[in-house]
């Protein structure tokens, strides 16, 4: 099996006629060593079955599946999606079986054909790596554990800690289904064409979501009430949701929580706590 180089991916974007677009966040690794290093970092097993999002002319592909039992591509441009397992051919024959490529909007997938999925790892288009790993975490439950290669910034966010500047929204319903944690960064030499960003790796492991007798969607709701107005207190921001402030303070009070403080300082258990108490 042979990896993708600059000339490679330079050629093969040649032959499809693909131009990189920002509206597609098409950002191709073209550094053999950095694809190595993810697949390692992803602490992979014979037998997972990996989904990769947006694996474009295939950088990531190729290392992937010598690892692996299947590599399911989802993959929006119907030409990369169609090219790919052309590549998979041409570079590494003996993996061809193990490969499926499902041509369609990550966001939109609600299953996937085959055996159910038990890893995602891939570099994320950088305009919609929070929903697609929010989506997926959801929508496909088999998902045990996985690694992904998005924006400095959005890592930070995913496994910022409470108190913190950059904790927010997407922190806290990314921990609603998984731990997160910082894997590594990647420099941006690495990629075709060079983006104006850092990108950094953010690994995650399945949990099981924090007790609640409220649903996802009003735990969800009340984060994002919460960090509508993160400069104000609780009773303050939370006034409308609960139909008060005097009404957002018993509630507080009823969860333990503090009714002075922010929603930066909660974690997604005091949220998943405090949705129960909503009159």
């Amino acid at each position: 099996m042979r990896l993708l180089g600059a000339g490679d991916v330079r050629r093969l974007a040649a032959q499809l006629e693909v131009r990189p677009t920002k509206r597609l966040g098409q950002n191709f690794v073209v550094d053999g060593n950095t694809v190595r290093r993810i697949v390692r970092a992803a602490d992979l097993r014979w037998d997972d079955i990996v989904v990769e999002v947006g694996p474009g002319l295939g950088s990531l592909t190729l290392g992937l599946l010598p690892v692996v039992a299947t590599v399911v591509a989802v993959e929006i441009d119907p030409a990369l999606a169609s090219a790919l397992p052309r590549t998979v051919a041409e570079h590494a024959p003996a993996y061809v079986d193990r490969l499926r490529v499902v041509a369609a909007d990550a966001l939109g997938v609600r299953t996937l054909p085959g055996d159910a999925p038990t890893a995602l790892v891939a570099n994320l288009p950088y305009n919609v790596a929070v929903p697609v790993v929010l989506h997926l975490l959801d929508v496909l439950p088999s998902l045990r554990h996985g690694l992904v290669m998005v924006q400095a910034e959005v890592a930070d966010r995913l496994v910022a800690s409470p108190g913190s500047r950059t904790y927010g929204i997407p922190t806290v319903k990314a921990a609603w289904w998984a731990e997160t944690k910082r894997a590594g960064n990647v420099p941006r030499g690495v990629f075709w064409p060079v983006p104006n960003v850092d990108s950094a790796l953010v690994a995650f492991t399945r949990r099981e979501p924090p007790q609640t007798t409220a649903t996802r969607r009003q735990v969800f709701a009340l984060v994002d009430v919460a960090f509508a107005q993160r400069r104000k207190s609780l009773r303050a921001a939370l006034a409308g949701w609960a139909g008060s402030p005097d009404a957002a303070e018993r509630a507080l009070v009823a969860a333990g929580i503090d009714p002075a403080a922010r929603g930066e300082a909660l974690t997604v258990a005091d949220f998943a706590r405090l949705a129960q108490h909503r009159r």
